[in-house]
């Protein structure tokens, strides 16, 4: 097995991130962490979430940024920047926001997190005009660790919608 490396992701990668994203997130929230929600709620989430076309859709757009992390051809895990939506007073469109760092269950503790998490960092500090935003689970002291090492301290909390559901964030900013 070689080292794993990591790249720009195209629309091409559009079907092996909509696999993973949806099951680093039954893996992450739903097995891990057993939040409990409600089928009808959590299956059209999925769907529309991590289908390919919205994958595709998003790697696509100007105003998303991915890189994928793989190993011998397998995707390991993704980070996803891009313009700031995080409900805060003090966020703009013109911030950069790490949307989403998701690492396969079978990939973690290998440092992919932490690789992917520094690109995509770099990427926002080149790419803001003003402070850097992370949402995260209120429930994932790991990821609020990890950002906490990297300089964000928590800034607010928000509601993310799962259909009906809403899981309790927390905002996070840097600078």
């Amino acid at each position: 097995m070689t080292a794993f490396a990591i790249r720009p992701a195209t629309p091409d990668d559009a079907p092996a991130l909509a696999v993973l994203g949806r099951a680093t997130f039954i893996e992450t929230f739903v097995t891990g962490f057993e939040i409990p929600y409600p089928p009808e709620d959590l299956e059209p989430f999925l769907d529309e979430t991590f289908s390919e076309a919205t994958t595709r859709a998003r790697l696509s757009d100007p105003d998303h940024h991915y890189w994928v992390a793989e190993q011998d051809g397998e995707v390991l895990g993704f980070a996803n920047t891009g313009r700031c939506g995080l409900p805060h007073p003090d966020a703009r469109a013109s911030h950069a926001e790490l949307h989403r760092l998701y690492v396969s269950k079978a990939a973690q503790g290998l440092g992919v997190g932490t690789a992917l998490l520094k690109v995509a960092l770099d990427w926002m500090e080149a790419n803001s005009d003003g402070p850097l935003w992370i949402g995260v689970w209120s429930g994932n002291v790991k990821a609020q660790k990890l950002y906490a090492a990297y300089g964000f301290d928590k800034a607010g909390e928000y509601q993310y919608p799962v259909g009906a559901w809403r899981d309790d964030e927390f905002i996070l900013r840097r600078g």
